[in-house]
């Protein structure tokens, strides 16, 4: 089956574009004839599938490409030793770097415009077994591995078992079945028909399966005849059989926003190695401590796919026992961040945020927490870090426990996502200035008059003036001055002889009688 679906793959990469639905039948027509209509049925699916990821592969490098030229074009145009923004870079340091970016520029140019050609023909470049598992073949040195070990590796990782789920048929899949207690048949195909072990052609594996995950899920599916998809494969590394279960989840339904603010959220902040979050209930203050859900993404794909996944289970859980419906997290993407020439001596901080699973994040997150009946409430992700370790990393903070920048951008997430302001009700002004500090944003409500403007002080009279004009006064304008050294020196002051005490005994019911 897998000579079957190498051959199959070469053929759709051929025809690029004109693919059609004609072309596809005659594919899968040449398929039944050396196999059976399923597992040809299987084998064009899975065909279909590689040649649109490797599609999406390509725009995605497309698009890097296009965000790394545009980079460059802008820092050649800037004058050497111009500083840059926040947002922008400034210019090259020397004419030596000057130079060597402008052949740095030619050089993605030529890549984009090969990738653009092949894009437009519609070729794509896909290899059966992976990429890094061919080039691995020229290191086996580095690799530790022997030519033998290698083209075990390599074998396996080419083989094709795998059958789609078929709703309305027994157990959901007819070419490979796994009844409720674990055993396995395979439908053969017509020239290995003479090694079959049962009825109808079916060949019954020795062994049986278990799914510790989901079983009950898996189990009930297979009950009411719904389709369920398989795939058997050999890790060569612990010389084990694998099958895996798969089958499509609904559609996940939204929730109102209202709904689910109405009892709190769970601010997440997402960063290289693990999830900062804190609990904020309704009104936007932090309740209980903070958690932290640490991760490695270091390794082989599956492996980092599986510490996202654990990782993203312990915070969803987490958030279940707190009994919120939301979880608040940022909608990052470092698309045009994560490109080297923007960031081209800080290597450290590129690795820093092209380590952070943003987009694989999103998708597992959203899936798994539709799972629990949770919804992901998405926030910019503006100033979210920076307003959080200022307003909230230090008041957050006490003798017992120490709180990170991280953990204060969970709660400024956390409260953007409720609606809430992030920055705290500032101190008081000070009593000699009152006007030190300036507006106070963050102390008046969104819909509040005058929000943005700056706050009006006490002794402000031609603020008075302008609300009173058009109208009519009804006294003379006062000359008199308004500090006291300018007071005029035929005022005198004049003391009562007697105190305030002696004044309440000798008229105690006539308090306001004197003054």
């Amino acid at each position: 089956m897998g000579a079957l679906a190498s051959r199959d793959l070469k053929a759709r990469c051929a025809d690029g574009l004109d693919h059609c639905n004609e072309t596809w039948a005659a594919r899968k027509r040449d398929l039944t004839v050396e196999s059976s209509s399923r597992w040809a049925g299987s084998v064009t699916k899975a065909t279909h599938d590689q040649w649109a990821l490797s599609r999406r592969g390509q725009g995605a490098y497309l698009d890097s490409l296009d965000a790394g030229i545009r980079m460059l074009c802008h820092r050649l145009s800037l004058p050497l030793g111009e500083k840059g923004g926040r947002r922008q870079p400034g210019g090259y340091r020397s004419r030596h770097e000057w130079f060597v970016k402008t052949r740095r520029l030619h050089v993605l140019e030529e890549r984009r415009a090969a990738v653009a050609a092949d894009r437009d023909k519609g070729v794509v470049r896909v290899v059966r077994g992976g990429r890094k598992l061919l080039n691995t073949r020229h290191n086996l040195d580095a690799a530790d591995l022997t030519e033998a070990q290698w083209r075990e590796k390599w074998e396996s990782a080419r083989w094709f078992l795998a059958a789609d789920g078929e709703s309305g048929k027994r157990l959901g899949n007819e070419t490979i079945r796994v009844t409720p207690d674990g055993e396995v048949s395979i439908k053969l195909p017509a020239p290995l028909a003479a090694l079959a072990n049962a009825k109808n052609g079916r060949y019954v594996l020795a062994a049986k399966v278990t799914f510790p995950h989901r079983g009950a899920e898996w189990a009930d599916r297979i009950e009411g005849n719904r389709a369920v998809a398989y795939r058997i494969h050999l890790d060569v590394d612990r010389g084990r059989w694998y099958l895996d279960a798969s089958w499509t989840r609904p559609v996940v339904k939204t929730m109102p926003l209202a709904t689910a603010r109405a009892a709190g959220m769970v601010g997440v902040d997402t960063n290289a190695d693990h999830f900062a979050c804190w609990q904020l209930e309704v009104h936007g203050n932090p309740v209980g401590e903070p958690r932290r859900f640490f991760y490695d993404l270091t390794g082989t794909a599956t492996h980092r796919d599986a510490q996202i996944r654990h990782a993203i289970s312990r915070l969803l859980h987490w958030a279940k026992r707190c009994g919120v419906r939301a979880i608040g997290l940022e909608n990052l993407d470092f698309t045009a961040e994560t490109t080297r020439e923007k960031h081209g001596r800080r290597k450290r901080f590129r690795q820093l945020i092209s380590g952070i699973p943003t987009g694989r994040l999103r998708s597992r997150l959203v899936s798994m927490a539709a799972e629990l009946d949770m919804v992901i409430v998405a926030v910019d992700p503006a100033y979210t870090s920076q307003w959080g370790a200022q307003y909230w990393q230090k008041p957050l903070a006490t003798s017992t426990r120490k709180t990170t920048r991280h953990d204060g951008a969970a709660v400024a997430i956390g409260r953007r996502a409720l609606g809430h302001p992030i920055r705290r009700r500032t101190a008081p002004p000070h009593d000699d200035r009152s006007d030190r500090r300036g507006h106070r944003t963050v102390q008046a409500a969104t819909g509040d008059r005058g929000r943005e403007e700056t706050r009006r002080p006490v002794t402000d009279r031609a603020l008075d003036a302008r609300s009173r004009a058009g109208t009519t006064r009804t006294r003379a304008t006062s000359r008199a001055s308004t500090t006291v050294r300018d007071a005029r020196s035929d005022q005198t002051w004049v003391q009562d002889p007697l105190l305030l005490t002696q004044l309440e005994r000798s008229h105690p019911a006539g308090r306001h009688q004197t003054r």
